[in-house]
């Protein structure tokens, strides 16, 4: 479609009506709009007639709210008699977008459910969008005992409500965007003015505003083409469905961004500590909240390495054993017939499959292939002789250490990291169980989120640890 120029000589036509037909001549810009629609079946071009006045109206019925559009325009239109009254009537509407310079850009807030309003000299669009995924739906990721229970909605207008509802600040600020793909589709940037990082907040927006992708269709697609590295493992900004997460991170000084039609917002910039954080550890008293990021720190050092270091002690360096507890791993592997990282191998495959799974299938049936999968088959492989009992307590360990990590796109990270471990292990054996946490360790020292060290660790207060940035 050729991106049609809006002039000043079009928006003071005067509508005028045939004196023979009495109908009523379209307006060339009007004309020109629905051009631009079409032919698109849900277009709607409607003049409203009366004694005094005549009114062009131009939407999209699909996405437009039939109920607000006949109570709020049509019934008041025919309810005054005079046009002044209802050009006055229709400025006063507090539903009324900025009206955009450009044909194209007219047609795209035509499309967002705005209402093309054309009478006379005065030209108007009305927002009155018929919003169908305004559900706000229950916390599925990152599901809590305590503290609140429901997530954000598909649409960005209930999330800001959330917001709005839960922090007031009059620092805080929703800045709108569009994303420059085929969608157009909504973005807001939600951050507190007075304590976001003004360098921060601006590599966010440079980021956004540069972005040269197709389609963009959730804030997951959003998070990943944000990534400044197209190949970086670990992320840089985090996925939250929770509007407590949101208001803590902005608290914090960082920038929310929301899609419209997805229930996820983006927090940028994070650290890696901050994906091992739940917002039930913000409910708990001190020493319990200790406790338990404690223990999940251990799952992480847990789900990382015992694979690898299983490898590493019993092919490798079994003295380091105590006697009876290297005889008892050494006959638990009697009539295994291959080495033990093939069957690490083998048990972690196995292992993600069934998460995998578990994942994907409905809730009444995935109780069940993890029943299967876990019980029965791993028993049977055990009397098989095709794993050890060990490997099979090694295993479940690090199954139930993996899920500990609260956010999920770390526990993917620290899933694809455990494999490589292994393979360093398999290859240099203890030294090189090592050197891959060694190099892993350089590899998130020198990662950043829009410009904050990765591994940066808040030993003094946070707010005040930034304020020293800045100075």
């Amino acid at each position: 479609m050729d991106k049609l120029k809006f002039n000043q000589r079009d928006q003071k036509e005067v509508i005028s009506v045939d004196e023979l037909t009495g109908q009523t001549e379209m307006p060339a810009y009007f004309n020109r709009l629905v051009k631009g629609l079409a032919p698109s079946a849900d277009i709607v071009k409607k003049t409203l007639k009366s004694k005094e006045k005549v009114v062009h109206l131009l939407y999209l019925k699909s996405v437009v709210d039939m109920a607000q559009l006949q109570e709020i325009l049509i019934k008041p239109f025919y309810e005054m008699s005079q046009e002044h009254s209802f050009s006055e009537y229709i400025k006063s509407l507090p539903y009324d977008t900025k009206m955009p310079t450009g044909d194209q850009e007219v047609l795209i807030e035509i499309t967002k459910g705005n209402v093309f309003v054309m009478m006379d000299k005065q030209i108007t669009l009305l927002e009155l969008k018929l919003v169908a995924a305004n559900t706000v739906q229950d916390a599925i990721m990152e599901p809590t005992i305590h503290g609140p229970q429901l997530g954000l909605s598909e649409s960005i207008e209930t999330n800001i409500n959330l917001i709005r509802q839960r922090y007031h600040k009059p620092s805080l600020v929703i800045e709108p965007m569009q994303l420059n793909d085929i969608s157009n589709r909504d973005i807001a940037l939600v951050y507190d003015e007075g304590k976001v990082h003004p360098g921060r907040l601006e590599k966010v927006r440079e980021r956004i505003q540069s972005l040269e992708v197709e389609l963009v269709q959730a804030s997951g697609d959003l998070q990943y083409y944000l990534n400044s590295q197209k190949y970086s493992l670990f992320p840089t900004s985090m996925l939250t469905e929770r509007p407590d997460r949101i208001l803590h991170n902005v608290a914090q000084g960082k920038v929310v961004i929301m899609v419209d039609g997805s229930p996820h917002a983006i927090i940028a910039p994070v650290v890696f500590f901050d994906f091992m954080v739940s917002m039930e550890d913000e409910y708990y008293p001190f020493w319990v909240s200790i406790l338990i990021r404690s223990l999940r720190y251990g799952g992480l050092f847990t789900c990382i390495t015992l694979p690898a270091l299983y490898v590493a002690v019993t092919s490798y360096t079994p003295d380091i054993f105590r006697t009876e507890l290297a005889l008892t791993v050494a006959a638990s592997r009697i009539g295994v017939p291959y080495p033990s990282f093939i069957e690490v191998f083998f048990m972690l495959i196995f292992i993600e499959l069934l998460t995998e799974a578990s994942i994907r299938l409905p809730n009444a049936i995935s109780a069940t292939a993890t029943t299967v999968g876990g019980l029965i088959l791993g028993t049977a492989a055990v009397e098989a002789a095709l794993t050890s009992n060990i490997m099979v307590i090694v295993v479940s360990l690090v199954a139930i250490s993996t899920f500990v990590i609260p956010i999920s796109e770390m526990s993917y990270a620290i899933r694809v990291c455990r494999f490589l471990l292994l393979l360093y292990t398999t290859v240099f054996g203890l030294a090189g169980a090592l050197l891959g946490l060694l190099g892993l360790m350089l590899y998130l020292v020198n990662k950043d989120s829009y410009g904050e060290p990765y591994l940066r660790m808040f030993w003094q207060n946070r707010r005040e640890e930034l304020k020293a940035d800045d100075s």
